[in-house]
C-alpha cells in the first residue's frame, strides 16, 4: 500500500513531531538524518507533517524544509516542557497523530497527548548520562529513563530500530515486546560503489565527536594496528565538543601524521571517502543502529566496529564486516582486515549485499504503519 493510502486508510492527514534536536543543528546525527527522511517521505506522499524541535543556530524559528514544516523553539533542555506545552494546547495547530522522538529525555506524552501517538526509541543510553552530565543530574536522568518513564509508557506502542536494541528496550525498560516495533533506518541512493580505494591502508570513522562515540579508543586501537601496518592511516568525519581531547591523544601518541580530523563534510565528499576506505570502523559504546557502517557498506566498504546492541544489525557479522568485544580485538580485527586483500573483498562482497535491504522508502512505510495502527487500535 502506497504511503498516502495507508494514511489516509487510518484517518491520518496531520502528523507531528516532536525532536529534540533539529537536522541543520550542528550536533545533528543519525537520529535527526532518521527524522528528517522519514518526514520527507511522508511529506511527499502527502501528508501535512509538523516537526517541533528547538533552536538550530543560524536558521529560522519558522521553516520548511522538504515539504514539511519546522518550528525550532526552546533552548536544548527548555524544548521538552516548551513543546509538550505548545502541543497540548494546539499551538501548532490540529494533529491526527503523534510521534514522540526520545532521545535519552522523553517529552512525557502519555500524560497530554489525546492523538494516536508512537514513541521512536532508538536505544537504551544507560551509563551515556555519566558521560555527558554531572553526577547529580546523570543520576536524574538515569532514574528517569529506567524507573519513571518505563512506567509512563508502558502501553505505548515503541519503535526502534534493530532486534538488538528492541531486546534491551525489553530487558532494561521492561518493555512488553508485542509493543515493540523495529523498523530499520534507509540507506541515501547516493551511497553506491565507485572509483579505486586508497593507495595505503585508510580507515575511516564518522560520528559525533562526543564521549560515546569513543573516538579517543579507536585513536590508541589504530596506534595498535600500525604495530603491523605502519602505513596504515585514520579520517575521521564529524564535530563536536571532544575535538580538544582527541587532540590531546593524538599529541600524546604522536599521531599528527597519521590522524586526520576532516570535520563535517558534504554527502558527497563522505561518498567519496567511503569509497576510498579500506574499512570502516566504530568504538561506540551505544547505538541504536549505526547508519555510518551501513553507509559505507552500500559503498562496498566492510566495517569493524564493537559487539553492542545496533551493530549487531547494522553489520553482517562475518561476512559483510566483524566485532569486536574489546579494544585487543579490535585492534587485531583491524589488523586482519588491512593485511588480507581475500578477507577485505569478501567482506566488502557481504557488506554489499547486506546494505541492498535497507532504503527510506520501506523506514517511512514501517513506521507509518505502527502509527496508523495505533490510530486504528484507538477507533476500535
Amino acid at each position: 500500500m502506497k504511503l498516502g493510502d495507508l494514511a489516509a486508510s487510518a484517518g491520518l492527514s496531520r502528523i507531528h513531531l516532536l525532536a529534540w534536536r533539529d537536522l541543520d543543528d550542528v550536533e545533528a546525527g543519525g537520529s535527526e538524518v532518521h527524522a528528517a527522511n522519514v518526514a520527507r517521505l511522508w511529506a511527499e506522499a502527502g501528508i501535512e507533517v509538523t516537526m517541533r524541535t528547538s533552536y538550530a543556530q543560524g536558521h529560522p524559528p519558522a521553516d520548511v524544509r522538504d515539504g514539511y514544516h519546522v518550528v525550532r523553539k526552546a533552548g536544548r533542555y527548555l524544548v521538552f516542557p516548551r513543546a509538550a506545552l505548545s502541543e497540548a494546547t494546539g499551538r501548532h495547530g490540529p494533529r491526527d497523530g503523534l510521534v514522540e522522538i526520545w532521545n535519552g529525555m522523553p517529552f512525557l506524552s502519555p500524560l497530554w497527548a489525546g492523538q494516536p501517538r508512537v514513541v521512536w526509541l532508538h536505544h537504551v543510553h544507560g551509563d551515556m548520562w555519566k558521560m555527558v552530565l554531572p553526577p547529580r543530574l546523570a543520576a536524574m536522568g538515569q532514574l528517569l529513563e529506567h524507573r519513571i518513564a518505563p512506567a509512563l509508557y508502558r502501553g505505548t506502542r515503541i519503535v526502534t530500530l534493530s532486534e538488538s536494541s528492541k531486546r534491551q528496550l525489553v530487558d532494561e525498560l521492561a518493555f512488553r515486546p508485542d509493543r515493540v516495533s523495529v523498523v530499520p533506518p534507509g540507506i541515501d541512493p547516493r551511497f553506491a560503489p565507485g572509483g579505486p580505494r586508497s593507495a595505503h591502508p585508510l580507515v575511516v570513522a564518522v560520528g559525533r565527536l562526543v564521549p560515546v562515540k569513543h573516538f579517543d579508543v579507536l585513536i590508541r586501537v589504530m596506534a595498535e594496528v600500525r604495530r603491523r601496518r605502519p602505513d596504515a592511516t585514520l579520517t575521521i568525519v564529524g564535530e563536536g565538543y571532544e575535538r580538544r581531547n582527541l587532540d590531546q591523544v593524538v599529541r600524546e601518541l604522536d599521531a599528527e601524521s597519521w590522524v586526520t580530523f576532516a570535520g563535517r563534510i558534504d554527502d558527497d565528499e563522505l561518498v567519496e571517502l567511503y569509497r576510498r576506505a579500506w574499512v570502516v570502523a566504530s568504538a561506540s559504546s551505544h547505538e541504536g543502529w549505526g547508519m555510518t557502517l551501513t553507509e559505507a557498506a552500500a559503498c562496498g566498504t566492510p566495517a569493524v566496529a564493537t559487539r553492542i546492541s545496533g551493530h549487531l544489525d547494522a553489520v553482517a557479522e562475518g561476512t559483510g564486516g566483524l566485532l569486536a568485544e574489546d579494544e585487543r580485538e579490535l585492534a587485531e580485527q583491524l589488523a586482519a582486515v588491512l593485511g588480507d586483500p581475500g578477507l577485505r573483498d569478501r567482506l566488502s562482497a557481504g557488506a554489499l549485499e547486506h546494505a541492498q535491504q535497507f532504503t527510506w522508502e520501506a523506514t517511512a512505510a514501517g513506521t507509518l504503519a505502527a502509527l496508523a495502527q495505533e490510530a486504528r487500535r484507538r477507533r476500535r
